[in-house]
């Protein structure tokens, strides 16, 4: 029944997955086909074809690597000035140059007699805009669609003021022996001591209002073999417990609660007051639709913020996957590490974290799907060939230098030659394969534990 569920999670997202990447093309397609485009293909994935069926001028197919999808249109990129856009020009010797012209020779070669005026170049700059655009407002409103189903139906956690104590260590561990769950003989913890409980929501630390999550850890490391009050609220009640933090050998970490690593790529220790629990942001599930724009707006800050972050990420995902580094919790994955964590979550795995019912579980899976598209719209805006927003950055310069030159008096520039930036296109197509790579080897190695 085990191996039963993981399939059906993994099949689940799989799914999920496949149809927010068809629903992202049918973006692209349906402006395309309505301002007179002619395009060849509509496919989802890459590589060989699986399926394919003709329907009018346009192919409609599955290939067999599900990591995308594609629309093919006529006239992708122009002409250079001077040529006859029905001729093929002979390449040049340049190697960029034979790039450019390599991606017009075959932007240009589907054009048929009647199709001059049915290539995406010649078009207004605002519909170049559009349907480029398409793609990725899909995927935005396929989150808000799952986001809004979700809020009322299952209630969405939204974190809050303060901190709660997520665990409570039974008895003192230096660093080293953190993994070690012996406690025959140890010191009881401060806090196991003093009473503290998982659950109990931290009010105040020695007359500080705690205000997040960090606060607790800044204020005790301070405070060794002095007593130290906390003001708690459990079951509805506040009370007092007074705390003697004591010295201890912990990790390390920075400002920003990112693990600060030595020249060997080890976790670095320093001494300071030990409490013995581990703290987590209060948070609440938010019902109401009415709060479905802020969660979203909330959801893609935090999602624009992990995608910036993700060439430091990579760092650590690197010396998971070949040094045996424990992968951190806001690591990056690869479609196989989602993949692991909707079976590992309709497995039973997670139930501990998400709850134990099938609802529980299918609505977290909703969630998760939701979070990739939000993640999949940001990520195509990127102004960077091949990226959707490279072509919306081609054509808003298009537009910048023909608005330039009429306000000038001056001749038309002509159209933005977007085949020039292609070497650019390839070298941010490596990078991604590269990243991609490493990322699923790492999942596949050295995945991220949530049930850890």
């Amino acid at each position: 029944m085990t191996v039963l569920a993981y399939i059906v999670g993994v099949l689940f997202l799989a799914l999920g997955v496949g149809v927010s990447i068809g629903l992202h093309e049918i973006g692209h397609l349906v402006p395309a086909k309505k301002f007179g485009v002619r395009v060849t293909q509509y496919m989802v994935g890459f590589g060989p074809t699986i399926w394919s069926r003709r329907r009018g001028e346009t192919e409609y197919g599955i290939k067999g690597i599900p990591l995308g999808g594609y629309i093919r249109m006529i006239g992708m990129f122009p002409p250079r000035p001077g040529d006859d856009p029905t001729k093929m020009r002979v390449s040049s010797t340049g190697r960029f140059s034979q790039l450019a012209d390599e991606a017009r020779k075959a932007s240009l070669e589907e054009i048929r007699p009647g199709d001059e005026n049915r290539v995406f170049y010649k078009l207004p700059v605002h519909k170049k805009v559009i349907i480029m655009l398409g793609g990725p407002v899909m995927n935005l409103l396929i989150g808000l669609v799952l986001l809004t189903v979700l809020v009322p139906a299952h209630g969405f956690p939204r974190p809050q003021e303060g901190a709660l104590v997520a665990a409570v260590a039974e008895c003192v561990k230096p660093a080293a022996e953190a993994t070690d769950t012996d406690c025959t003989g140890a010191q009881p913890s401060p806090a196991n001591a003093a009473g503290l409980l998982p659950g109990d929501k931290i009010i105040s630390v020695q007359g500080t209002v705690v205000r997040d999550n960090s606060d607790v850890g800044e204020l005790v490391r301070p405070r060794v073999d002095q007593p130290t009050k906390f003001v708690i609220e459990r079951d509805g009640t506040q009370r007092t417990l007074t705390v003697t933090p004591i010295l201890n050998t912990l990790p390390a970490y920075d400002e920003e609660g990112q693990p600060i690593l030595g020249a060997d790529g080890k976790q670095q220790v320093i001494e300071a007051g030990y409490l013995g629990v581990s703290s987590a942001t209060p948070v609440v599930l938010e019902r109401s639709v009415t709060a479905v724009p802020a969660i979203m707006g909330d959801t893609l800050a935090q999602t624009a913020q992990a995608l910036v972050r993700i060439p430091q990420k990579m760092v650590g995902v690197w010396n998971a996957a070949f040094s045996g580094q424990e992968r951190e919790l806001d690591s990056p994955v690869s479609v196989v590490g989602v993949g692991r964590v909707a079976g590992e979550v309709t497995s039973g795995r997670l139930d501990a974290f998400i709850g134990e019912s099938w609802s529980d579980k299918f609505w977290f899976l909703v969630s998760l799907l939701m979070s990739l598209n939000f993640m999949l719209f940001l990520f195509n805006l990127v102004p960077l060939l091949p990226l959707d927003g490279g072509h919306v950055a081609g054509a808003l310069w298009e537009g910048v230098k023909k608005t330039w030159a009429r306000l000038r008096g001056r001749p038309d520039p002509g159209y933005v030659d977007v085949a020039k930036a292609l070497p650019v296109a390839y070298g941010v197509s490596m990078v991604l394969i590269v990243m991609s790579a490493l990322l699923i080897y790492a999942d596949i190695v050295n995945p991220i534990d949530l049930g850890g």
